[in-house]
């Protein structure tokens, strides 16, 4: 099967914070699979898809969700004109024909879900198929990595030990200042002066988190409300629409967002 259709062409812009790049590529050379952590729009998926480019090799991406099965994952058969017929899920995809395989948000599937992905976190490196009765055998560029938010997610749905000790992990966390008002400069089009404001209101929103918020102002919002600005909207309410109103429903938290965000505008 031809996967061109998941390579990713263009260089996607990543700014990278650390040692990132060389531990997922030194991870890809072992055939490894990664486990990045860190919150929610600080550039985990942006950082995977960067790597794909990088390393020349198709990305198939999946984000979890509470209700994802297993088939979901790796393929079922369908009813077609002439029978029944096996269709290969994402996954499956990935392991046969020799892709990333991202699994973002990890924690959001059933437990029985991810325990599919367990032979092939370790040396036998197969995809047991047992609807189909077949044992796939990964491709040899084929490669897993998962995305979680460990501040963010409840005991219940934490990651198990056994399946967390499988992976190499990386630390995700928000860039220092200079460097995120340069993402949001890169990535939305404002100016620099505008573009620090927005910094300056993440930071207050983030340390709100614990007292009421369960995350700061993520990288990602600083983008939108930066490209609402640039398409006319006021400071004031882009920063409404883009980070006060998603980040919480509650009127005293908003209270709260509001005077630090008021504190940071001109």
């Amino acid at each position: 099967m031809n996967l061109d259709a998941y390579r990713i062409t263009t260089e996607p812009y990543y700014e990278p914070l650390g040692s990132e790049i060389q531990t997922f590529a030194a991870a890809y050379a072992e055939r490894l699979p990664v486990m990045l952590k860190g919150p929610t729009g600080c550039g985990k998926t942006r950082f995977v898809e960067h790597m794909a480019w990088r390393l020349g090799k198709p990305l198939i991406t999946v984000a979890a969700h509470e209700d994802m099965t297993a088939a979901d994952l790796v393929g079922r058969y369908l009813l077609e004109p002439g029978g029944t017929v096996w269709h290969d899920g994402p996954l499956t995809l990935a392991v046969r024909h020799g892709a990333i395989c991202y699994l973002d948000e990890i924690v959001e599937a059933r437990q029985d879900t991810t325990v599919v992905i367990h032979p092939l976190t370790d040396a036998r490196r197969i995809l047991p198929l047992e609807k189909h009765n077949e044992i796939v055998p990964a491709h040899p560029d084929f490669q897993l990595t998962i995305s979680y938010n460990p501040g963010y997610q409840s005991a219940v749905k934490d990651l198990k030990e056994s399946t967390k000790q499988r992976f190499i992990a990386i630390d995700f966390g928000y860039p220092p200042p200079a460097t995120e008002a340069a993402i949001i400069v890169r990535e939305s089009g404002t100016d620099d002066q505008l573009a620090s404001i927005l910094v300056a209101i993440a930071q207050r929103s983030r340390n709100l988190q614990g007292h009421g918020l369960d995350e700061g102002a993520s990288t990602r919002m600083l983008i939108h409300a930066g490209r609402m600005i640039r398409a006319g909207l006021p400071l004031a309410a882009a920063v409404q629409s883009s980070i006060v109103l998603p980040i919480t429903d509650n009127p005293d938290i908003r209270s709260a967002l509001n005077d630090a965000i008021e504190a940071c505008l001109p």
